[in-house]
């Protein structure tokens, strides 16, 4: 099982409406674990853990980064008893 931390912020005002969190696990076979947020009318930030397989969880972060947000990896570990990266 992997768990990655990203950090997902807008670009744009327009992006604080879009389900990207719904999207995110319709499209792929992850948990994520929202950790802290912070949105408005003008912009927001989101940082949350997304777990599952690891191909699942890099798959699921490639698509992120098509997605015109800016995405940002906080913390990556790999299994247990694996060190941050």
């Amino acid at each position: 099982m992997a768990s990655i931390t990203v950090r997902i912020t807008t670009r744009i005002p327009q992006q604080v409406c879009e389900p990207i969190l719904y999207r995110l696990v319709q499209k792929f076979l992850v948990t994520p674990n929202i950790i802290r947020a912070e949105v408005n009318e003008e912009k927001g930030f989101l940082e949350l853990e997304l777990s599952g397989e690891l191909e699942e969880v890099q798959r699921s972060i490639a698509w992120l980064n098509t997605t015109g947000l800016y995405i940002d990896a906080v913390q990556r570990s790999v299994g247990k008893d694996t060190v941050n990266l």
